[in-house]
């Protein structure tokens, strides 16, 4: 898609969503789209940034606007970041590097995901940029402290444990769709993918994808690779784990998937650098807090000891202007970067973060705050 036409019909978060859903087999947007059980989580972290209102002070205004922070001694040129996001490759070749490029050229972070189809040392080499890694806790310890080993010797900056995927959350249209890795193409599978070329001749023209990270860790293909993947997490994980891997990296720890402040408490006694307050995206237990919602208690229970990001729910500049408002760092964004990816592979995503920068500094200017340090939980109602 050209950048006329992105300017003209993706001139929101929203509106790429449905840009989206028009490029990719229904099978494969419901995976990025869809989250578990019931979807209320899902649904939950959205409406909570409805909820909350701001309070502008147009007479503070300003013709200069400074959205740039600062994270880990990096100067960030603004406060959206690219979270981790798996199988990114399945909506645009190689899609863990199209984002990566996106948010290196903006000036932001790109999380890699465990699951990427672009393996570890290859977006170090071929994208570069502020990179970190995501990494679970697995039953074999060994697996997770290779990914801490690897990433470190790639360059990585910054590492990102997630504590929330202890097993795969029960993602009902997934089951609804017969979702698998690889895709099984069925009669109606089939036409569907008919209905969509351009996805079809963009993913036919590239190698097949597969679990790329995971391919030095024994079986290569991806049908044993997708059978293999449940069974290497663990449910037993604890703070034991935490520490262990705080002794063996050096640089940046962050924990994500917190919603507890005693847990909040636990990680900084513990020395991480960072927390990501995040449900995952509604995609493991529909039956918690949205993301903004638990932020107050995370926040309250660190004291600004330590940065807290929020990941979950982000549609709008000013979803991001109120989280910062309570006194997060700054956002993830899962979702959106995907639906940009999957419209327009690299300019999708740029797309999207171009769209929440302006967002951002419009609200900024119509609120009356010059940069983001001056926002505080005055700006909220």
């Amino acid at each position: 898609m050209h950048a006329k036409s992105l300017n003209r019909h993706g001139y929101s978060i929203a509106a790429m969503r449905n840009l989206a859903r028009k490029q990719l087999p229904r099978v494969v947007f419901d995976f990025v789209d869809g989250a578990a059980d019931d979807e209320r989580v899902l649904r939950r972290n959205e409406q909570a940034f409805a909820d909350t209102l701001l309070l502008p002070r147009p007479l503070q205004g300003t013709t200069v606007r400074d959205q740039s922070i600062e994270l880990f001694g990096e100067r960030l040129k603004g406060p959206v970041l690219i979270g981790p996001t798996g199988l990114a490759g399945m909506l645009w070749p190689r899609g863990e590097a199209e984002s990566a490029r996106a948010a290196k050229a903006a000036g932001t972070v790109y999380t890699m995901s465990h699951a990427s189809t672009v393996a570890i040392e290859d977006l170090a080499r071929d994208v570069g940029g502020n990179l970190w890694m995501q990494v679970f806790v697995y039953r074999d310890r060994g697996l997770t402290r290779s990914f801490a080993e690897r990433a470190h010797a790639a360059g990585y900056k910054a590492l990102v444990l997630t504590i929330d995927n202890q097993i795969p959350g029960h993602r009902e249209r997934d089951v609804r769709n017969g979702f698998t890795v690889p895709l099984s193409m069925g009669v109606a599978s089939l036409l569907d993918v008919a209905l969509h070329p351009g996805w079809w001749l963009r993913m036919s023209r590239t190698p097949r994808f597969t679990f790329a990270n995971y391919r030095l860790e024994g079986a290569s293909d991806i049908m044993s690779l997708a059978a293999r993947m449940g069974s290497l997490l663990t449910p037993d994980l604890n703070w034991k784990d935490v520490e262990l891997l705080r002794a063996a990296w050096d640089r940046p720890l962050l924990l994500k998937g917190v919603l507890h402040p005693d847990e909040a408490k636990r990680a900084m006694e513990l020395g991480l650098d960072g927390l990501i307050v995040s449900n995952h995206g509604g995609r493991q237990l529909d039956a918690v807090p949205a993301s903004l919602e638990a932020l107050p208690a995370v926040l309250d229970a660190v004291g600004g000891r330590i940065p807290v990001l929020l990941d979950g729910g982000v549609r709008r500049g000013t979803d991001v202007i109120k989280a910062l408002a309570l006194g997060a760092r700054a956002c993830l964004i899962g979702r959106p970067q995907l639906w940009g990816l999957a419209t327009a592979g690299e300019r999708g995503v740029a797309w999207v973060l171009e769209l929440l920068r302006t967002e951002v500094d419009r609200a900024m200017a119509l609120g009356g705050w010059e940069s983001l340090a001056k926002l505080d939980r005055s700006a909220l109602r």
